[in-house]
């Protein structure tokens, strides 16, 4: 039981924090382009660095600090690889219609 408490008192509030945060609008992303079945306006170069970037921080926090924000990490990568999967699923599709398109 210490273990797990040590485990999860390493974890940097900061860090924690700024996942959480950033984390939370992956889902509506997601919803946004699943719902609409479109991905116009979307940029895959920046949902790449993103992905990337949380990769970088799995493996960070895997091999050199190990630490409960993983999971955080892991979270958000795979709503983002997931938003990348949804947007090259229906890359070809029309944009959505506005309200005013009817």
């Amino acid at each position: 039981m210490t273990e797990l408490i040590e485990y999860f008192s390493k974890m940097s509030p900061f860090e924690a924090g700024m996942l959480v945060c950033f984390g939370a609008s992956w889902p509506f992303a997601v919803y946004k382009t699943w719902k609409t079945k479109s991905c116009h306006a979307k940029s895959f170069a920046f949902m790449w660095l993103i992905f990337i970037g949380y990769i970088s921080g799995i493996i960070h926090r895997t091999w050199w600090a190990p630490n409960a924000a993983i999971w955080l990490y892991i979270l958000n990568g795979a709503l983002v690889f997931t938003d990348i999967a949804l947007s090259y699923r229906y890359r070809n599709n029309p944009p959505p219609k506005t309200a005013s398109e009817g």
